[in-house]
């Protein structure tokens, strides 16, 4: 199989969809804002993925202040582990009570003092009013996740309603008609809650990642990510990765812009010692890949959350299925050490 060898000095990882898949966990975790907003939930997770949470709050949720951000951004980011957590935290409850999982109802879990994120008046995700934000940013990168959380919630809210029912009809001018949303808010909700306890949304590590973060010495990588602390520690922890001591979240000061904007990756490689443009990084998504290339970086991009097809115009040098494909070696001892990759065509 053809192939292609360089030398860099550093690695810059993305972490979710590139060290990690929690894309299940992220997906419900915004698809239950775009449900409790009114909005499409296929759109509004293809336009967030691979930003920060705060930029993404701040588009969608422009009413909240900015001394509550980061308030908003950390309960947003521990929804997104309670999904990753919640179906393991079931079933090991049905085990422990003997319940068999043919006689377990989704809403079980409601019951039993662990339930899934829900709706709230009092969440700092919960609208007020009928919202009047728009369906979703401008960015190319929108289409590129694949819909499975919005296409099962459609297909769940739609199988809901008998096949020989008659839907009434309500006049705009009744009365009736606050009763009939009110009964779709309850339904919608319903339906959220039943898909969301019923998939396994575990967070994994990805293929070959354990074996390259194995082959680069320490202080020669670092994590980059969209996500906050709170969210990128508790994945990378729970497939056994051990965060980096150069590991730079949205939520660090420092940063004056998140991706596509390259300064994740620029304070990374300067935080490791390192020119970025001898770096490598490794990107999964439109707006990481775009980062990488901005900051002078030699990107690899990996097909593990975006088909092929959208992503290979984001200007990646190299384009592979994942991390297995691309293997690394040191050459050289000291300050002089050099990494040694060869990427798999």
């Amino acid at each position: 199989m053809p192939s292609t060898t360089f030398h860099a000095d550093a690695v810059l990882f993305d972490m979710d969809g590139t060290l990690t898949d929690s894309i299940a966990a992220v997906e419900a975790a915004w698809g239950a804002v775009a449900v409790d907003l009114g909005l499409d939930p296929e759109t509004v997770i293809a336009a967030t993925h691979g930003k920060r949470a705060i930029d993404n709050l701040a588009f969608y949720r422009p009413e909240i202040k900015a001394h509550e951000m980061d308030a908003a951004v950390e309960a947003f980011e521990r929804s997104i582990l309670d999904f990753a957590d919640s179906f393991k935290k079931r079933a090991e409850r049905r085990r422990s009570s003997g319940e068999s999982s043919a006689g377990f109802s989704a809403r079980a879990g409601s019951d039993s003092g662990e339930s899934t994120p829900a709706f709230s008046p009092t969440s700092v995700f919960s609208r007020s009013g009928s919202p009047s934000t728009p369906a979703s940013p401008t960015d190319p990168s929108i289409g590129a996740r694949r819909p499975s959380f919005a296409t099962r919630l459609s297909d769940m809210l739609t199988s809901a309603i008998p096949e020989d029912s008659v839907l009434p009809v309500f006049d705009e001018s009744t009365e009736d008609r606050h009763v009939d949303e009110k009964q779709a808010d309850t339904d919608i909700e319903a339906a959220w809650e039943t898909e969301a306890d019923s998939v396994d949304r575990s967070i994994r590590i990805l293929p070959g990642v354990k074996n390259m973060i194995e082959c680069i010495p320490e202080g020669r990588y670092a994590v980059a990510t969209s996500g906050a602390k709170t969210y990128a520690y508790g994945a990378m922890t729970r497939v056994g990765i051990t965060p980096p001591p150069v590991t730079i979240t949205a939520d660090d000061k420092r940063l004056k812009a998140g991706k596509p904007a390259p300064d994740p990756f620029l304070l990374a490689a300067s935080c490791l010692g390192f020119d970025a443009k001898r770096c490598v990084v490794f990107e999964d998504s439109p707006s990481g890949i775009r980062a990488g290339v901005a900051s002078g970086a030699t990107v690899i991009a990996v097909c593990t959350s975006h088909e092929r097809s959208k992503i290979e115009g984001c200007g990646a040098h190299f384009l592979v299925e994942d991390m297995r494909k691309v293997r690394c070696k040191t050459e050289g001892e000291g300050a002089g050490m050099q990494l040694v990759f060869t990427v798999e065509h």
